[in-house]
């Protein structure tokens, strides 16, 4: 493997515990159980009849991407990728606005817990997380990875997340931009949320900082993707943005989940894992959530999940998942375990094969193509679906929207440094990579239909089986791409989007403006 552009750097392992005040109530490590009856004690939760407890995250329902800052150090100043993105932070100021922070727990209630992060453990990085909300604590709980009776609860850590949602930082005086704020310090080894209670805020933290450390120390690939595996253990990926299916389609019930969302890629041998889940949760989208649908996740949501955001079916406790008056984004975190056909441990072999899942709103996309490692980089680079129109407010027509590596807010070093291990890897160990429109057919967003969730999941499972080895394939005009002829279980008129369209010059034309589209933005990465 070709060496890295940056030299690796060293990370703060020592830092175990801060210095809290002397008066504060410490709750340290509680099951969830006695989480549970805290919650309800505290007034932050309400029980649904399923047994899973529904929060409410305040003002904020979603990360807030430009209140987000890395801490600009000796080690940091050369190595991130700084922007919009990235945003530097003084270290200074860090450490007063930590201070006050930490001074302000002083009388109060605080709940801690030890966890790690990284199913291997030679790439494990192990936790700290202070929260002043018992929900927060379970969240956690739920999210990361447990450790086991045999580790030790209060032994060095290499972060440190303080996490209070009534303590808001002055603009004037701290150097943010609003009252709430996420701050990285990877230097120190310690980040600090405060003035929010969207927990994701939690865990996309801890991803940016394995982001920065896991390619630098030990060249692992960090990837924004769910993972599972089939019966004889050969592992595939799902990349893709908020919408594209990439939870829904992870969920098989013929193949084992490794995990949702975060996962690294190791550069180890043949015969030993390589892909293992960062986290120890899933943290799924619930709106509109039916067993019909997806009942992997729907049978999921039971004592010790946390819904976020939802709403109950009036003079009930009973979950109305429709209801998304409070915000599209209700969201739900449960153990891995609570997914009958969870893989434990979260590790696998290296993929056979990727799926890049894109919502293409404009229908142009064909609904499966094969990939070169040449492409493959560029739509990774790339990391397209689009929004639709009620999505967003000022979104009217469908828009082209772009994340390089699929996770691009949560990505301290630049897009191609990951772009480049992705495409080592996948020449390295020969593995297919798939584009799949998961998005509309037969016209854009308001003409066209959207794929019918059976047919994506019926080209996916002819991929896996290898159904379409021997099928001949063409060539997508404007695109490049490769297209199957013909799929098992999905008609023949679908696999080649322009025969969807009713006035094939229409198609041609909004292809072409797409491709366009993505051409400049290559240029721009």
């Amino acid at each position: 493997m070709e060496a890295l552009l940056v030299p690796p750097v060293a990370f703060a392992s020592d830092r175990s515990w801060l210095r809290l005040p002397t008066d504060v109530h410490l709750l340290e490590d509680l099951a969830p159980d006695d989480l549970v009856a805290e919650i309800l004690a505290n007034g932050e939760g309400q029980l649904a009849d399923t047994g899973a407890l529904v929060c409410q995250t305040g003002r904020f329902t979603g990360r807030t991407p430009k209140d987000r800052y890395i801490v600009r150090d000796a080690q940091t100043t050369d190595t991130i990728d700084w922007g919009d993105v990235n945003q530097p932070f003084c270290a200074d100021a860090f450490d007063q606005l930590e201070e006050r922070m930490l001074a302000s727990l002083s009388g109060r209630k605080v709940y801690t817990r030890y966890a790690r992060a990284g199913a291997l453990p030679e790439y494990s990085v192990r936790l700290r997380i202070i929260t002043t909300l018992a929900w927060h604590n379970l969240f956690s709980y739920n999210m990361f990875l447990r450790p086991d009776a045999t580790e030790p609860t209060n032994g060095p850590v290499d972060f440190t997340i303080i996490v209070d949602p009534a303590f808001t930082a002055s603009p004037a005086i701290d150097g943010t931009r609003n009252a709430n704020f996420t701050i990285l310090n990877l230097s120190k080894g310690v980040i600090l949320i405060g003035g929010t209670g969207y927990a994701g805020e939690i865990k996309k933290s801890v991803f940016s900082a394995l982001n920065y450390s896991l390619p630098l120390q030990h060249g692992v690939l960090p990837m924004h993707c769910a993972a599972n595996s089939g019966k004889d253990g050969d592992t595939a990926l799902f990349f893709g943005l908020s919408g594209t299916g990439k939870t829904t389609l992870s969920a098989d019930p013929t193949r084992h989940l490794i995990g949702d969302d975060e996962h690294g890629w190791a550069d180890n041998g043949p015969d030993e894992p390589a892909i293992f889940n960062f986290e120890g949760g899933c943290y799924a989208k619930v709106i509109n959530l039916t067993r019909e649908n997806e009942p992997e996740i729907y049978d999921a949501i039971g004592p010790g999940a946390i819904l976020e955001n939802i709403r109950f079916v009036p003079g009930t406790n009973t979950v109305n998942y429709a209801d998304g008056s409070v915000t599209e984004n209700t969201r739900c975190s449960y153990p891995i375990d609570h997914i009958r056909n969870a893989r434990q441990p979260a590790v696998g072999p290296a993929p056979k094969h990727i799926f890049f899942l894109s919502a293409d709103a404009f229908g142009v996309l064909p609904p499966l193509s094969r990939l070169t490692s040449q492409q493959a980089l560029d739509f990774f680079l790339l990391g397209y679906t689009a929004k639709v129109a009620g999505t967003e407010q000022g979104v009217s027509s469908p828009t082209a929207t772009f994340s390089p590596c699929f996770g691009a807010a949560f990505l301290p070093l630049p897009a191609r440094q990951y772009a480049t291990l992705l495409k080592q890897r996948i020449e390295q160990y020969g593995t297919q990579v798939w584009l799949v429109n998961t998005g509309w057919k037969g016209g854009g967003f308001g003409v066209g239909k959207r794929m019918a969730l059976s047919h994506t999941r019926a080209m996916i499972q002819a991929a896996l089986t290898g159904a379409l080895d021997d099928v001949p394939f063409g060539q997508h005009a404007e695109f490049g791409l490769s297209i199957p002829k013909r799929c098992p279980g999905v008609p023949m008129e679908l696999l080649n989007p322009i025969d969807t369209w009713q006035y094939k010059g229409m198609y041609t034309a909004a292809a072409r403006r797409l491709a366009n589209a993505f051409a400049e933005k290559l240029k721009e990465i």
